[in-house]
């Protein structure tokens, strides 16, 4: 048998997972990860604590397969993007907490980015919007506020890198300072045509060149882990960012085809093929994962709030005491009650990008109960997809192709049927949702499978993939129109100065 192990270090948690040569589920593991908010608006991780339970869950997941290092065949590596760590090269000590994708504390450098007219520039080399949500603004903060920073990283003393950078120099023992080109793009910093990084958005950003990581493809022979770490080396031959990986593992190979991930936030992806696309819906172009040299993109949109709302409605309201009783409750009643939430608890991302959004809920009355909330909760996930699928269907049409025909969903809330039937309704078209829903993780299994020859193409990779089952839309599309337009009225009322 051949096996993979894909390591997917998230948002909220640190998995591992065993996938077989058939793409099939062996094994896996999990750890919680803490969220640290020193200040509202500001979100952190600790990268030790990253590396740490990463390895921890690596080591788990071996052994309920029953398996050792040297029964896999490759590493592949996943990772919530744009997270930012700044690390010291001689001890591999990070200089301070990570700074997490969803923080907002670069914003006023982002907007004297846009009064200085920018954006234009930014947009047609990176494919990106500007925003703190990128990592650029994120190490310029650390370069500026941490003692002596700036200077080091001059000096090329310090390291930069998203998550898998920071997992790639641990499991090689500091030898290895690299990332991938989804992940490149991701930072505000990196010409996508090019596929390298631009001089001249370091120079804009203040950014000393020394700090960045070697881009590869995201399917390559990256190195090979300590042997310490698992028990003998292993190769590492796929990294991608969490949401290009889904696409990957969702077989979304060609033009035209889409994926949603529902995770802490929600993110959309369309495969543009080879074609740099620019949205004029609100929407960002973002590398796809490369298997070569050649470039790939896809236009996507990113909901900052997706599944956390559920986090918010057991830590914040305790609502319920579990994540998975939210069905159950929402399910008390047939619909919201009028009731609308804008979970815009950190803005609003795509396509909206309303930094300064707050969450909202709105059309309470006496006759309200928490479960009219919670069914809010929820829908609310399906709002915000809905209009980035909107916008995104949009763009095709505009550049001459074909609205999207289905969704391919995945991500811990796409078990919810309530929710996934509901998306299919605001949408009208087929949502489908795949019998092994691990797909980000499935991805870099994927990814690190062709570079070690476990994979021959896409080809097979697309015959490997099945559905699970199909949500077909089951509403009057007037009435569904008519919603959407109760939710952009909602957006409006949280966007208020």
């Amino acid at each position: 048998m051949t096996y993979l192990l894909a390591l997917d270090q998230g948002t909220s948690s640190s998995r591992s997972i065993v996938f077989d040569g058939q793409g099939q589920v062996v094994a896996q593991a999990q750890k919680e990860l803490p969220q640290i908010f020193p200040r509202p608006g500001w979100v952190e991780h600790d990268p030790m604590e990253i590396w740490h339970g990463q390895l921890a869950t690596a080591r788990e997941a071996l052994e309920k397969a029953r398996l050792q290092a040297s029964d896999i065949r490759a590493i592949g590596i996943t990772n919530q993007r744009e997270t930012t760590v700044l690390w010291n090269r001689k001890t591999g000590k990070p200089i301070h907490h990570a700074i997490v994708w969803q923080d907002r504390r670069g914003e006023p450098v982002c907007a004297r980015l846009r009064e200085e007219g920018h954006g234009p520039l930014i947009q047609s080399r990176t494919g990106l919007l500007i925003d703190s949500y990128f990592s650029a603004t994120k190490i310029q903060w650390l370069l500026d506020h941490v003692p002596d920073a700036r200077a080091q990283a001059e000096r090329g003393e310090l390291a930069f890198g998203t998550i898998d950078s920071w997992l790639l120099w641990q499991l090689t023992g500091g030898t290895l300072h690299a990332t991938d080109v989804t992940n490149a793009s991701r930072t505000m910093l990196f010409d996508v045509h090019r596929n390298a990084w631009d001089d001249e958005l370091l120079a804009l950003l203040n950014v000393p060149r020394p700090l960045m990581p070697q881009v590869l493809p995201s399917s390559a022979q990256y190195g090979v882990t300590e042997s310490s770490l698992l028990g003998a080396p292993v190769l590492i031959g796929g990294v991608a960012g969490d949401q290009q990986s889904a696409l990957f593992g969702q077989a979304c190979f060609r033009q035209g085809m889409a994926k949603n991930t529902y995770g802490t936030g929600c993110f959309m992806l369309m495969h543009t093929g080879g074609k740099f696309q620019t949205s004029t819906n609100g929407l960002l172009t973002t590398s796809a994962a490369q298997i070569t040299s050649r470039t790939e993109f896809a236009i996507e949109g990113s909901v900052f709030v997706g599944g956390a709302v559920v986090q918010w409605l057991r830590d914040g309201l305790q609502a319920i005491k579990g994540s998975s009783e939210v069905q159950a409750l929402a399910e008390r009643v047939p619909d919201s009650g009028g009731v609308m939430m804008v979970p815009a608890f950190t803005g609003l991302g795509a396509p909206y990008w309303k930094p300064d959004a707050r969450g909202t809920i709105t059309g309470l009355s006496r006759g309200t109960t928490i479960a009219h909330i919670a069914r809010a909760a929820l829908e609310s996930i399906a709002y915000q997809s809905a209009a980035l699928l909107l916008a995104m269907s949009r763009d095709a049409v505009a550049a001459g192709a074909a609205p999207v025909s289905e969704l391919r969903v995945d991500g811990g809330a796409c078990v919810n049927d309530l929710l996934m039937q509901f998306q299919a309704d605001l949408l009208g078209i087929p949502v489908v949702r795949p019998a092994v829903t691990e797909t980000t993780a499935l991805g870099a299994a994927y990814l690190a499978g062709l570079a070690s020859g476990v994979f021959k193409g896409t080809d097979e990779l697309a015959a490997l993939w099945q559905s699970e089952r199909r949500f077909l839309p089951a509403l009057d599309t007037a009435r569904a129109a008519e919603l959407m337009q109760r939710w952009e009225h909602a957006v409006r009322q949280a966007t208020l100065e």
